[in-house]
């Protein structure tokens, strides 16, 4: 029983959705100024961790055959925060694909339902999301501006997260939000991931930036986007009520630099796929430290 537990976690990859959850709790922060009540938190945070865990759900459901087809000689080692050996348990073959599909729907669901309550925009914010997680996966073999639509995959959570405290939050909000979350993605999350899994990709013909373009251009692309999501982060405290100052803004540079640029320079400078998963464990932390600053400066306000 507690193998399959572990298998059904593994499936969402639930490590990496908690951590990812700091992303929307820092932009609900950033939106709100403040903590807002205690059943929108407990709430919200039910819905974001079912939402997460329906989604990475999704992608392995939606990519089992070509999975299968990538591990057939092996799971590469993975990164310090996906390690565990239950990963990818549909193409091990650990999981009927049946019980994954209700894994699946239960959790798509309750996100669904308790997203409404928070903000009916918020079910519409969910449906887009799966259904670009459809399109993400079917363009594995088409194209590598794949990747952009990861961006917007990942930027879903965090703007509902502030249409869940701000019901008609500014444009300019929202569209910095997109803008930071996208940006991460794709320079410390989806480039690096594809990087990783260079030799399994190629197994099955897939279409990503390192192997299409190069692992050169790859590089460029991280530093770009990296560099652009330490920007925007700069910018967030000017559509934010509270008064964060400069304290603030060198904390976040100071979380920039060293969670983001250095170790994506250092992917840039070595172009080792080792460099690139310590750069995605690297990024993966980077939120969750925004997300602690937020806290400090609202705590002290």
């Amino acid at each position: 029983m507690q193998a399959q537990v572990k298998q059904f976690l593994a499936l969402s990859r639930a490590k990496h959705g908690v951590l990812d959850l700091a992303t929307p709790a820092f932009c609900a922060g950033i939106a709100l100024g403040g903590f807002p009540a205690g059943r929108v938190v407990v709430l919200a945070v039910f819905t974001g961790l079912a939402a997460y865990l329906a989604i990475y759900a999704l992608n392995d459901l939606l990519g089992k055959a070509v999975d299968e087809e990538k591990f057939a000689k092996g799971i590469n080692a993975g990164y310090s925060v996906e390690a565990s050996e239950f990963r990818y348990p549909l193409a091990q073959r650990a999981l009927s694909y049946r019980s994954a599909v209700l894994w699946f729907g239960v959790w798509f669901g309750s996100a669904l339902v308790c997203g409404f309550f928070l903000n009916p925009v918020i079910v519409i914010i969910l449906l887009v999301a799966a259904l670009l997680e459809v399109v993400y996966v079917r363009l594995l073999k088409v194209t590598y501006w794949r990747t952009a639509v990861s961006g917007l995959v990942k930027s879903s959570g965090p703007i509902a997260a502030v249409f869940a405290v701000a019901p008609h939050p500014s444009w300019a909000l929202v569209l910095l939000v997109l803008v930071w979350v996208f940006c991460w993605e794709v320079g410390g999350q989806n480039v690096p991931a594809d990087w990783n899994d260079t030799e399994e990709d190629k197994r099955v013909g897939a279409k990503t930036i390192p192997l299409t373009l190069g692992v050169k251009v790859a590089g460029n692309v991280v530093m770009a986007a990296l560099t652009l999501t330490v920007i925007v982060s700069l910018c967030l405290p000017l559509v934010s009520p509270l008064r964060l100052g400069l304290p603030y803004i060198l904390i976040s540079l100071a979380a920039g630099v060293f969670f983001l640029l250095v170790p994506g320079w250092r992917l840039r400078r070595a172009h080792e796929g080792r460099q690139a998963a310590r750069l995605f464990d690297s990024a993966s932390y980077y939120p969750l430290v925004q997300l602690v600053a937020i806290v400090v400066f609202v705590l002290i306000k």
